[in-house]
């Protein structure tokens, strides 16, 4: 029995303590064409969902599972840390019609049939597929905020000539509580970590190689950490001669037919993001100096993780890619 006689897409969830897994109830518990079946964690099994994600008392009556029965559902989302997703499908077979999301980074070079889930660049390739790997949160950020350049053919040759700087909130770092997680700590504080060489630049790469072949190396990327908890804010400067109503009609061009990256004529903030599934733009070009700044900002919960994964399977299965993420942004 395929999807289609089933009616609703029947889902299931694989590593459902984290903070991705509870963003994902919270969307699916409202769209109107998914039916959550199961939810797994084997540390939680037997426990009320909302003994973990307590945001959610009142919304939902599930209890998280120690089994995860592929053959009942339509799509699968794996939630589980990195490294985790290839271990399971060691020890599982997927049914021939599961559909599969992965969060995880472990098939975002695309191996093992896996399509790269970046729908503002791989929409047509995700329609097609029932293997898609979930792009990373900061590498969300960071490609949107780069690929109109990289599909124009005008980044520098040399990929470091890029200077980014990107501010993440407390939940970029799962819901495991560590030193710099620590509200005492994150509090009125940041800090740089990872510089140069965050796990993040690799699938930036790849996409931009794709879009223009012929650039070399890594751009040149700051991860800060931010004293809040959610969101992405990326600066990105780009030397570029290109004058402010050039860049701005390339960047609307590219996105015009966007569901969810938005470009704007004023500065961004964070709060225009925060608790959707959008990705704010704006670009600010100094013709004088040579170079273009382009700011964006989005929620690494929902467009970093779990909105755009509902995102992709909104395409994988034929329907509006905004279907059940019409999310209010927290303005205040």
């Amino acid at each position: 029995m395929t999807r289609r006689d089933r009616g609703m897409a029947r889902i299931g969830i694989v590593g459902g303590a984290g903070y991705t897994a509870g963003e994902l109830l919270r969307i699916l518990i409202n769209h109107p064409e998914a039916e959550i079946v199961w939810i797994h964690s084997s540390s939680n099994a037997g426990k009320p969902v909302t003994d973990v994600h307590e945001g959610l008392l009142g919304e939902t009556d599930l209890v998280f599972s120690d089994v995860h029965p592929l053959e009942d559902i339509d799509v699968l989302f794996m939630c589980s840390a990195h490294g985790k997703s290839r271990e399971f499908w060691s020890e599982n077979n997927r049914p021939e019609e599961l559909k599969v999301i992965d969060l995880a980074q472990d098939f975002r070079d695309e191996s093992d049939g896996y399509v790269y889930g970046l729908p503002d660049m791989q929409k047509s390739k995700i329609e097609g597929a029932d293997l898609v790997a979930n792009p990373g949160c900061f590498a969300t950020a960071i490609q949107l905020s780069l690929l109109p350049l990289a599909d124009a053919g005008i980044l520098p040759e040399r990929l470091s000539d890029i200077n980014i700087t990107g501010i993440t909130g407390s939940t970029g770092a799962g819901v495991k509580p560590g030193a710099t997680t620590h509200f005492s700590w994150r509090n009125n504080n940041m800090s740089v970590y990872k510089p140069f060489n965050h796990q993040h630049l690799a699938e930036i790469v790849r996409s931009l190689r794709k879009l223009q072949p012929g650039v070399t190396g890594e751009p040149i990327f700051i991860p800060v950490r931010g004293d809040f908890a959610r969101g992405i804010f990326v600066m990105a400067v780009v030397p570029l001669e290109i004058g402010q109503e050039e860049a701005e009609k390339l960047y609307a061009t590219y996105y015009a037919d966007s569901s969810f990256t938005v470009v704007s004529h004023k500065p961004v903030d964070l709060k225009q993001a925060v608790n959707t599934n959008k990705a704010v733009v704006s670009v600010s070009a100094d013709a004088s100096r040579g170079v273009l700044l382009i700011t964006t900002a989005i929620d690494n919960l929902l467009k970093g993780a779990s909105g755009q994964a509902v995102e992709n399977m909104n395409i994988m299965l034929g329907l509006d890619p905004r279907t059940g993420l019409h999310l209010k942004p927290s303005a205040f």
